[in-house]
Order: structure tokens, then sequence, then C-alpha cells
């Protein structure tokens, strides 16, 4: 089965039929009015950023080095993965080039408000580069049960995603219920029988084309191409409570006072956006 594609939809369309129901969609023209939109390239990257740099496992590389390795990626030798730049902190002058983030469908989004800050506890804007073969060999939730919207700015990606109530046959970790144990690619059904019951969906993502996967679903991804897609997180009222269970479950991990700080913020954070949701505020 594949996921779903459509354009001109309405917003109120969009809430009744996906966002509420927790079904993913693709919107094919969503970014269309993006300056990143059929600028942001390899070349793009190298001439203006080569020297940036991330960690990608224990191991920091630049731009440029990420490209030289994704221009030769393959399945059999991936490049290093996955690529991930915070771009209000690594590339704040993209910004201008993907306004407005929220596309005209991912509203109300909290994020956005002034009470959050940037880079902290889900509220993410990162641009993911990844070549030929580049994979999350294993199905994951997003952490702190955020919408994910991914808008693919170069090349191809192939999305896998899990629809509601197939937790069992994915068999979350034990130490980590948002991260399966199957390689989904690969799946070993002797030691994980109950996969063979799943029923995933797909959809390749083309240049242009938008992403939305509801909160609390499970996917993983691979490139097809070399590829370079921009993606953020969002949450409001339908899933700040579920957020905000998260933000003390991963923070206790670390320490009980920061789990305790981090959900007194959240708290008076999310109270904040409801008050200017009331008032019609942004």
């Amino acid at each position: 089965m594949i996921i779903e594609k459509k354009s001109g939809i309405s917003y109120e369309e969009f809430m009744e039929d996906h966002y509420k129901a927790r079904v993913p969609l693709v919107f094919k023209n969503a970014s269309k009015d993006w300056k990143a939109h059929n600028l942001i390239t390899p070349e793009y990257l190298k001439q203006n950023f080569s020297e940036r740099s991330t960690i990608i496992g224990s191991k920091e590389y630049t731009i440029g080095e990420i490209l030289e390795h994704v221009a030769v990626s393959t399945p059999e030798n991936p490049a290093p993965y996955p690529a991930i730049f915070e771009i209000r902190t690594q590339l704040a002058e993209i910004l201008p080039l993907i306004q407005p983030v929220n596309i005209g469908y991912a509203k109300p989004n909290w994020f956005e408000s002034k009470a959050f800050i940037p880079g902290k506890m889900g509220n993410s804007l990162e641009l993911f580069i990844g070549g030929v073969g580049c994979q999350f060999p294993f199905a994951h939730i997003d952490q702190y049960y955020t919408n994910a919207w991914i808008t693919q700015v170069y090349g191809e990606k192939q999305i896998t995603i899990f629809p509601q109530g197939q937790d069992e046959m994915l068999y979350p970790k034990p130490e980590n219920p948002y991260v399966s144990e199957v390689n989904i690619f690969n799946p070993d059904y002797n030691k994980h029988p109950k996969f063979k019951y799943a029923t995933p969906i797909t959809a390749t993502i083309l240049p242009g084309e938008t992403l939305f996967i509801p909160r609390g679903t499970w996917h993983t991804a691979q490139g097809l191409t070399t590829n370079i897609s921009i993606i953020f997180d969002q949450i409001n009222h339908l899933n700040f409570n579920q957020w905000k269970s998260d933000i003390w479950h991963f923070k206790k991990r670390n320490s009980l006072m920061n789990a305790v700080a981090s959900y007194t913020y959240a708290t008076a954070a999310g109270a904040y956006c409801r008050l200017n949701d009331l008032f019609g505020k942004t």
C-alpha cells in the first residue's frame, strides 16, 4: 500500500481526515512558495556551507566531506547517516528560504511561539543530507510525541510508515519503547515472528513534496538518490499532554532535577500558548 498524495486540499479537510485521524499524507505542492525549492542542491550547500560541521555517530564531518561520501553512496556502502544540521543554529542563512515554515497546514504550531527555545525538547528544524542506500534500518516513533513534517528539497527519499495499532508487531525495545528491535529491511522472522503481520505503507517523496507523519507513528526512511530534506516538528493542544509526559520521562533519565525543571517550563509554555490560541494570537 502507498501513502496518499493530494494537492489543493483545504486546511479543514486536512485537519478532519488526516491530522485528527492521525493518517499520514503527502502534500504535492505545500512548499511551492519556498525559495528553497530548486535552490538547495548539493552544489549550493558545497559552495556556501562547505566548512559547516556536524557529528554523525561519534565523528565530526563537514558538509563538504558529507557530500563527498554521499556522491558515491551505495546500498552496500552507504554514506555516514544521518547527517543532520539544526538550521536555526548551524545554517541560519537558510531560514529566509523556507518561509513560512508551517507551509499553511502545520498550524497551530506552538513551537513557533517565543515560549519555546529552538532546538530544545523536540523543537527542531533540521536539514538532512543522505545518499543512495542511507537508511534507518529500524522503525521508530519520534520522541516527545510530536508531529513530523518532511519536505524534500532535492532528490528522492522513500518513507515507510506503520499505521496505528501495530506496536506489538514492531517489538519495541524494553529500554526504549520508541525504537523497534526489527530491522524492517531485513527482518528475522524467527526472532520477530509477529512482524510478518505488520502492514506498512510507503511513499516516495519527490522534490517539492511534503510528508505529514502523525504523532506517535512508527516510521523509517531510506535514500533512493542523493537527497536533501528539511524536517520540523509540531505540537499544539492535541498532543501537548503526551509531549509533556515524554518530557518528564526522557529528562528523568538524566536527573530528577532536570525533569522537574523541564516539566515546569513545559507547563508554563503550554499555558502561554493556550492563551494565545484562545485570543487568536501567534
